[in-house]
């Protein structure tokens, strides 16, 4: 085998990369996380320095056989799994916590494979190759840490064996439970959530808000700008940070557009918000909205009745609006588990937050045990 850590996406055949993906998760696939490095989202001038761990059949480089994106960091922007506080401990100390490296689709809180590997090959070996390189190259670039984000559950148990501590943190996701209709879904709320949810959707029925979902070809240049406008507007307004910029949501519209929708609501012949969403083969995914102005009840249809229902009209059996949000809980939106594994070179760091993880962990839970007292449907008999 030859192990090789390349700076940048374009140094892999997009084909052989993709046929690692199992579940067609559109943050993983090459075309994605190509684009933002092409676009200059992802770049050392934006703090995301590429260090890609491929492994190779052989020295020819023919056969891609396992592959691990990854990050040199020198903050922890865009991650959405929040260790601000670990950086503040080690620099209280004397120690440097940047650069770390983060196995991580970059500003997208959304679960996925992180450890690429072939069906044709070892699984637990390759695995354990990919972390053993990159503690290596921890240790050759003197970085403080290895963090893969938002890892599938049984990835996060492989890490666990590979020294790495498991965090969990809880995001909100919908399940469909083989649902016929919105309606379907609706009857099994409690009769306070079901009216509150109807009310909402009659108001922007009533005043005459009509929406269209766009994708493939429809992507055009008019629906991108107007998409970005949207985003940009809701940057704005929250004092977010920009991660994304005008030439990645061209890149979307024409390089990824057979993964990628837009959906727009329109009022009196004029676009009045926007919801981005991508989609895998079974989940639906909520990314950024927008809109011109505060329009009672186009948040809740743009970014969940509309996924929700798109969903059960298209057989997916699953729908992610991002991270946080406890609103979501009332639209039909339960707390789920996401996971992240980290290794810490620092033997007193890491004994410290261990520690600290198994006491997260169980406010977690406790969280999410809270959260599912209050759940929208109905209690089973």
């Amino acid at each position: 085998m030859d192990i090789v850590v390349h700076e940048s996406m374009a140094r892999f055949d997009a084909a052989q990369w993709n046929a690692l993906l199992p579940s067609n998760n559109p943050f993983m696939r090459h075309e994605f996380l190509n684009g933002l490095e092409k676009c200059a989202c992802v770049c050392s001038d934006t703090g995301w320095e590429s260090a890609h761990i491929a492994v190779y059949q052989d020295s020819t480089r023919a056969e891609l056989i396992a592959a691990m994106p990854c990050y040199i960091k020198g903050h922890s922007y865009g991650e959405y799994i929040f260790d601000w506080s670990w950086a503040d401990a080690h620099h209280r100390h004397g120690l440097e916590y940047y650069p770390k490296l983060s196995n991580a689709v970059p500003f997208t809180p959304a679960t996925g494979e992180r450890l690429l590997v072939s069906t044709k090959k070892d699984r637990t070996e390759l695995e354990r190759i990919l972390i053993n390189t990159a503690i290596e190259l921890c240790e050759q670039r003197n970085l403080s840490s290895f963090h893969s984000l938002f890892v599938e559950q049984q990835q996060a148990q492989a890490l666990q064996k590979l020294d790495c501590l498991t965090r969990h943190s809880s995001q909100f996701h919908w399940q469909n439970k083989n649902y016929k209709s919105f309606d379907d879904f609706l009857s099994l709320l409690s009769s306070k959530k079901r009216k509150n949810i109807k009310r909402e959707r009659r108001r922007v029925r009533e005043t005459g808000i009509s929406y269209q979902w766009l994708s493939g070809d429809q992507l055009d240049q008019e629906a991108v700008d107007t998409m970005y406008r949207f985003y940009s507007r809701t940057i704005r307004y929250y004092g977010a940070q920009s991660y994304l910029n005008k030439e990645f949501f061209n890149h979307l519209a024409s390089k990824f557009n057979q993964q990628t929708l837009f959906l727009f609501a329109s009022f009196e012949g004029q676009v009045i918000a926007g919801g981005l969403y991508f989609k895998s083969n079974d989940t639906l995914y909520g990314r950024y909205w927008g809109a011109l102005d505060n329009f009672h009840s186009v948040h809740f249809e743009t970014c969940y009745y509309q996924a929700i229902d798109w969903c059960i009209s298209n057989g997916f059996t699953r729908f992610e609006a991002g991270a946080q949000g406890e609103h979501k809980l009332a639209r039909g939106l339960e707390p789920s588990t996401t996971y992240s594994s980290h290794w810490i070179a620092h033997p007193g760091f890491r004994d410290a937050i261990d520690n600290f993880l198994v006491s997260e962990q169980k406010h977690i839970e406790g969280y999410k045990q809270h959260m599912q007292n209050h759940s929208p449907f109905k209690a089973e008999l």
